[in-house]
């Protein structure tokens, strides 16, 4: 099945039917999303390629137990969400971002934005200043909002959180964002 216009989700229905081309187009289409999502909670590349493996061998695990009811990208995020309070849960804190950090997420591929440009650069260093600096649950209903476009009901079953919460941390992390970044 290489037919670029398919759903994720007849792409996931067709590797669950044995079809490994499926999974590799899933796999094509959600890699750096993925990767980009845990190192802005890990912020450590090593640690980070350890989880994004991890979260793809539960995914290949547990390919029979999808249900076509959902998105892929929310089940997705979901094990990824559960991977990570794993592991959060494990190391009982968050460990202090590497100093080199903004430099390593700049390094990152991002077809989707022009980078690459200085003032760029300054400009997402001091956006994830910004989103550092937020409560846990508000940074984390952000970014699966704005990065992975995921809807509320979608982020709401990730965080095991109601749509109404949901919406509450959102507008409360885009009003701290916006105050901690306006001039």
């Amino acid at each position: 099945m290489d037919v670029p216009e398919a759903s994720d989700e007849d792409l996931m229905a067709a590797w669950v039917a044995g079809t490994a081309g499926a999974f590799e187009q899933l796999y094509a289409r959600y890699r750096q999303r993925l990767y980009r999502h845990l190192l802005r909670h890990l912020r450590d590349n090593a640690l980070t390629d350890e989880l994004f493996q991890d979260v793809w061998q539960k995914i290949i695990a547990a390919r029979a137990q999808w249900r076509p009811e959902g998105s892929f990208a929310s089940w997705l995020f979901a094990i990824a969400h559960h991977r990570l309070g794993d592991h959060w849960r494990r190391s009982a804190h968050r460990p202090p971002a590497p100093s080199d950090a903004d430099e390593r997420l700049a390094q990152i591929a991002d077809p989707d934005t022009p980078e690459r440009a200085l003032s760029e650069f300054e400009r997402r260093r001091q956006l994830q200043l910004a989103l550092d600096g937020l409560p846990g649950e508000q940074r984390e209903v952000l970014l699966l909002r704005l990065e992975q476009e995921l809807s509320l009901d979608e982020i709401g079953a990730i965080v095991g959180a109601g749509r109404e919460t949901v919406k509450s941390r959102l507008r409360y992390g885009m009003d701290k964002l916006r105050a901690r970044l306006a001039p």
